[in-house]
């Protein structure tokens, strides 16, 4: 299994509530898809460099993990068709050329 980091922005007008079942969401996605997660970063509410869908603040979390190639393809496409996320990124770790 490869670690990868995925940091995602959600929108600022969430309940703490719905933070919290996007949260459990994405961690039972990756743990039903073979994946383990091993860290939790949460950054909270934060100033947007510029306006995204409207909005100039986020709600930013960054979640380590590691899973395999098809856990990421799955991942990618349920946060893409999610209206609660502005943006998202899923990094690779480890070697960097």
């Amino acid at each position: 299994m490869r670690e990868y980091e995925l940091m995602s922005i959600a929108r600022p007008n969430l309940e703490p509530e719905q933070y919290e079942a996007m949260q459990d969401r994405i961690s039972k996605l990756i743990t039903e898809g073979g994946g383990e997660i091993t860290g939790l970063d949460i950054w909270g509410r934060r100033r947007l460099g510029y306006l995204i869908k409207h909005e100039s603040d986020g709600y930013y979390v960054v979640l380590s993990f590691k899973g395999e190639d098809e856990l990421i393809r799955e991942l990618d496409r349920v946060l893409s068709i999610s209206d609660d996320f502005l943006r998202f990124k899923i990094f690779r770790k480890g070697k960097q050329k």
